[in-house]
């Protein structure tokens, strides 16, 4: 643990004896597009009441050692990176879902609402909001500031709560709200003992630590991972002239849209799907049956002809990319509003039938609920075409480094040799760990008398016990997978935002 200092409030101003009537101070952990859209939508929330809510907060502090929106997900400068989601599913904002498409117009943007963009221009929107908020809120009296560090952990203590930096500071809380995002790389099949390795890279985030690794010399790279991050690894890497591998047990390249958008129109049989029965023993086959309808809906083409078949992964991309190309995906259009309806169910049920129902559809999100948008689809095939990407068919059956190779052994039993190794299977979600004899929460390196937190209330307030009162500790974002399907989906996240930045001001109850 940190050495023990000073208790540190509003300024730098110890919070022991402060006036609790001058309102209450609230810590967000975490400055990525989570923790703005709390930000923006608190300072919002307190806009709206004219000034009234203001008395409710005295200090918003952000912590996050990198600037606001510039996280890990959507802050990496190479412009090769882009938004897997459209335009107008990116606003921090819930009640104004045009903010971003607005924020780009007046930048100069003239593209379609619909396009995909580079994630850096997400990040920069986010930046430039919170600049916006942190001006706003000091005209209500509310002081906003950033901390440049990482949160370790959250003392529960009866005057409120202490959160824990990396710098040794205890910041004093009445409210603290974990946004934290993910930072522990996933540890791919047969690669465990490869971890500290020189040339086996754990993530390919961010992209310049990737290219100072491989250098200016073209190379032979094995990406570990077929989906999303892989996709963009193998972006990066062929558009460096490095030929890359991409390998995974499935073996599937997400399918090809051209992008998550929000629908044109409301689609009713996913609206009935939040109305299901949880209890219903065949709950998976009535969502199969909802989401059928939904794709019929939007269009008579059969299934048959809006997807490919093609057992070979580039020969699939190829003929994919095509019919992306031709309008002809149509089941695309039902995508976002069917992870906001999987939402809304899988909020209603247990941890062990949540886990069952996605496990039983992972093939169809993966593939499709998590599909390429055209623009990266055209820029593989591309490099598929050039001969520097390659699909493997199969998975490596062992791996061996010597003479400056990693020797990689296929299911065929064919041995070929790779300069570099890349991690792109994504990222293990974050996990608070309780202790309750030192009433503490760790967002990082738990002892081991703590334990796993499995518990969030339906309002997103932290839960040490089941039985126990929620804290006001609130989850926003990726860490709600306790109890929250596709958490990281940014629509969802704002909503959660939202919600969480109206909460806020609401005085606690004194019972809780």
């Amino acid at each position: 643990m940190d050495a023990v200092v000073p208790d540190v409030g509003p300024a730098g101003v110890g919070r022991s004896g402060a006036d609790s009537s001058a309102g209450r101070d609230v810590v967000i952990v975490g400055g990525g597009a989570a923790g703005t859209s709390v930000l923006v939508q608190l300072v919002d929330a307190l806009s709206g009441t004219g000034g009234a809510g203001a008395r409710a907060v005295r200090s918003v502090r952000v912590v996050d050692p990198r600037p606001m929106g510039w996280g890990l997900a959507f802050g990496d400068s190479d412009p090769l990176l882009m938004c897997n989601s459209a335009v107008d599913l990116n606003s921090v904002r819930a009640r104004h879902p045009r903010d971003f498409e607005d924020h780009l117009r007046q930048c100069g943007w003239t593209g379609r609402a619909q396009e995909c963009v580079p994630r850096s221009w997400m990040a920069e929107y986010c930046h430039a909001r919170s600049v916006q908020a942190r001006a706003r809120a000091a005209a209500h009296g509310v002081d906003v500031d950033r901390l440049s560090a990482t949160a370790r952990a959250v003392e529960v203590r009866a005057d409120g709560y202490r959160v824990l930096l990396s710098d040794g500071r205890r910041l004093a809380a009445d409210d603290v709200v974990l946004c934290t995002g993910v930072r522990r790389p996933r540890v791919p099949d047969g690669f465990a003992t490869w971890q500290e390795h020189p040339r086996y890279l754990d993530s390919p985030y961010p992209s310049a630590r990737l290219r100072e690794a491989l250098g200016q010399r073209p190379r032979r790279v094995l990406v570990l991972g077929t989906h999303q991050s892989a996709v963009d690894t193998a972006l990066l890497l062929c558009r460096d002239g490095h030929r890359t591998t991409l390998t995974s047990p499935s073996g599937q390249l997400p399918a090809v849209r051209t992008a998550l958008a929000a629908p044109p129109r409301a689609l009713p049989a996913l609206d009935r799907v939040a109305e299901l029965d949880p209890a219903d023993p065949y709950l998976g086959d009535r969502l199969l049956r909802h989401t059928v309808e939904a794709v019929r809906s939007v269009s008579p083409l059969p299934w048959r002809r809006q997807v490919s078949t093609a057992a070979d992964p580039v020969r699939r991309l190829r003929e994919e990319t095509a019919l992306a190309e031709a309008g002809a995906c149509h089941w695309a259009r039902v995508c976002a509003p069917l992870i906001d309806a999987t939402i809304a169910l899988g909020g209603t049920l247990s941890g062990e039938r949540r886990h069952a129902l996605m496990a039983r559809f992972a093939p169809f999100v993966n593939r499709y609920v998590t599909a390429l948008a055209l623009v990266n689809a055209r820029r593989l095939v591309a490099h598929c075409d050039a001969g520097l990407l390659r699909v493997a068919a199969g998975y490596p059956r062992a791996v061996a480094y010597a003479g400056g190779r990693w020797r990689v052994r296929w299911p065929d039993s064919a041995v070929r040799e790779y300069d570099h190794v890349v991690n792109a299977t994504g990222f293990h979600p974050p996990q608070p760990y309780w202790d309750a004899a030192a009433r503490t929460l760790y967002l990082e390196a738990p002892p081991s008398s703590a334990t796993a937190l499995d518990h969030l209330a339906a309002d997103l307030r932290v839960r040490t016990d089941p039985a126990a009162a929620p804290e006001r500790v609130w989850i926003v974002g990726v860490g709600t997978h306790l109890r929250i399907p596709f958490a990281n989906h940014l629509n969802n996240v704002v909503r959660q935002a939202d919600e969480v930045a109206g909460r806020l001001l609401r005085a606690p109850n004194p019972s809780t």
